[in-house]
């Protein structure tokens, strides 16, 4: 049975500040559909969510809902009743004649796997707990439309590997902000792309998406030099880094991936990290190169009587230029382990050898270190006009504005304040600050949160050339795929385990343990490809609405190897005539369907004209990216 389409978007105008934000920008929801919006951070995506939800007016445009349409949505800003217990929080999420304790049974189906107490009072809440609360409430009601802002910030892997099995098997239409690259391949099947004020979209899920975003960005950049227009500057500033910045990571990756390699070989040096028994002395030649060692440490908390262990009889070596993951459930004691590292905390038993010259620079995830009434350029460089970059005779300065560009900032915004910048920006800034110096041991403490694609893969370069001790905890697995080359991972019960490799690795590897299968993955060292798994060049559609270029469908052949016969060349002659007629055919139900007294007065009218919006926009899909196939093989011949 074909889509109904649930929400529309129709040439939206948004300015804030007098400053536009989007442009006719236009989107449509169907049944069913999977999508992952993505975009620069304060490209808008969350704004978007909130025009979405009719939190925020429209400028200009029109905006079309379905007839008692249930929308829910997880925001980034959590809203309650100080008083109210987890379970009446939760159940406020379902309809008023529902909230009721008889339904208490649906608010613990997803209060248990998120790892809430249902009795637990809500001013009572970590920043974390309320996170998971507001994630509980949203699903509870299963509406026609869920939007999720951020869903896996605070959750830990058990909870996010939940989440995307519930989201997996969910019916209604879903639209996800996230970081987590991994999270969101398992859950999209479309990619919403917000691109200068426009939506972009890939028809594929996210898993498709870099190389499909990386072809718009080449094409782009070919039209604007054969039009000769001069706007290499916005090109550099929008897009321009992405294509090299992607493919300078692939090959570090690939580097990264043979550092496990010879440190899996090395089974002595593996052996040295991480004990039971005593820690055997280093050679002098190695000990200087120790940053901190645990001895025998044991740590537990006692709460209400009960005794907890975080660490018992714990043994571990860090070497200069580790680079370590921690991953764990919340309260397994990562936050604790790092607090015992950096000398905040001290050992109820054993002892904690630090390297006497190691200098730590810390991130985190909070942002109090941040002034939000400062400027970018304060929090920068708060005396000067340039950045010092490194320290002794290796340091450089470089203008603040130069500095603000290499992260992804307008260097036209260095004198807005903080307190103007989203949450993913802060981060951004911080990060900035923090990596200007960072000294010999960088202890970075969730810092994927909130941050966009291109911010994650400039991080990513940014500690691929670092050549410090790195400490990372992230719940982010591709971020620590692409980063580490150890994993700590707290299991809980002082039960702490150490592997080499990243996250898959240490999946692999703990399966191989416990006697189980892997499930078939792809490789966290190789880039995406088109979904044909050989990568596919591509042209963007000749008509830029909503539903720009598309990727080639599965098992698409490579144009360059595909003859250009007569009777191709006669499809590609004949696509255009039928793409505009469904473009005409889409512009008129769109007519059809804004017609506010149409569902009261012929709701099967109404429902026709639904089904078919949704079922147009595909073969209108569809026929973009066959046209995009033959244009291809026409240039490539």
């Amino acid at each position: 049975m074909p889509e109904r389409l649930l929400l529309s978007l129709e040439d939206v105008t948004l300015s804030f500040g007098g400053k536009p934000l989007f442009e006719g920008l236009t989107l449509h929801i169907t049944e069913g559909d999977k999508i992952c919006l993505v975009g620069k951070n304060g490209a808008g995506k969350t704004t978007l969510m909130r025009l979405i939800t009719e939190d925020l007016e429209l400028d200009g445009g029109k905006r079309f809902v379905y007839p008692s349409l249930r929308i829910g949505y997880l925001a980034q800003k959590v809203e309650f009743t100080p008083t109210d217990t987890v379970r009446q929080f939760v159940l406020s999420g379902l309809a008023k004649q529902d909230q009721t304790e008889d339904k208490g049974y649906l608010a613990d189906m997803v209060i248990t796997p998120l790892g809430l107490d249902g009795t637990a009072i809500m001013n009572t809440l970590s920043g974390g707990q309320l996170r998971r609360a507001a994630l509980a409430r949203s699903l509870v009601a299963e509406p026609d439309l869920l939007l999720l802002d951020e869903p896996t910030n605070h959750l830990d892997l058990g909870a996010i590997q939940w989440l995307e099995e519930y989201l997996a098997r969910y019916p209604g239409a879903l639209v996800c902000v996230s970081h987590d690259r991994a999270f969101l391949k398992a859950v999209s099947r479309k990619v919403f792309w917000i691109d200068r004020g426009i939506i972009r979209t890939c028809p594929k899920g996210y898993a498709y998406f870099d190389e499909w975003q990386e072809q718009i960005v080449e094409q782009e950049a070919r039209e604007l030099q054969n039009l000769q227009k001069k706007m290499d500057a916005e090109i550099d500033w929008t897009q321009g880094g992405v294509t090299g910045r992607r493919k300078r990571n692939i090959r570090r990756l690939r580097e990264l991936g043979r550092l496990r390699e010879k440190l899996k070989a090395d089974k002595a040096a593996y052996n040295q990290t991480m004990r039971t028994i005593e820690l055997e002395p280093l050679p002098p030649s190695q000990a200087s190169k120790v940053v901190a060692e645990f001895r025998h440490v044991s740590k537990c908390f006692v709460h209400e009587g009960r005794k907890t262990h975080i660490l018992k009889d714990f043994n571990l070596r860090v070497m200069r230029g580790d680079r370590i993951g921690i991953l764990g459930k919340n309260g397994s004691g990562k936050s604790t382990f790092l607090k015992l590292l950096v000398g905040e905390m001290e050992p109820d038993a054993g002892k904690i050898q630090r390297g006497k010259t190691v200098e730590i620079s810390y991130f985190d995830q909070n942002r109090q270190t941040l002034n939000p009434n400062k400027t970018l350029w304060e929090t920068l460089a708060p005396d000067s006009a340039y950045v010092t970059l490194g320290q002794g005779e290796k340091a450089k300065q470089v203008h603040v504005c130069g500095y603000l560009k290499s992260f992804l900032f307008d260097p036209k915004a260095a004198r807005d304040k903080v307190a103007t910048l989203s949450g993913g920006q802060q981060n951004r800034l911080l990060l900035a600050r923090m990596l200007a110096q960072p000294g010999s041991l960088l202890i970075l403490d969730e810092p994927t949160n909130d941050l966009d694609m291109d911010t994650l893969d400039m991080l990513q370069e940014i500690l691929s050339d670092y050549a410090g001790t790195l400490i990372l905890v992230s719940h982010d697995r591709d971020f620590l795929d692409r980063t580490v080359t150890k994993v700590l991972a707290f299991e809980g019960h002082a039960q702490v385990e150490g592997y080499v490799g990243g996250y898959s690795d240490y999946l692999e590897t703990k399966a191989k343990k416990e006697g189980r299968e892997v499930k078939a993955k792809q490789d966290p060292l190789t880039p995406a490809l088109s979904p044909s798994g050989r990568g596919s060049k591509e042209k963007p559609s000749p008509h830029r609405g909503e539903g720009g270029a598309s990727a080639p469908p599965e098992g698409t052949p490579q144009p360059s190897s595909v003859r250009m016969t007569f009777k191709l060349k006669h499809e590609l002659e004949t696509l255009p005539k039928k793409i505009t007629a469904l473009e005409a055919e889409l512009e008129q139900l769109r007519a059809t369907l804004a017609d506010a007294t149409l569902y009261t007065r012929d709701a099967e009218a109404f429902d026709k004209a639904s089904r078919r919006f949704g079922t147009a926009q595909k073969e209108l899909d569809a026929l973009e990216t066959r046209w995009l196939e033959l244009e291809e093989m026409r240039s490539a011949g």
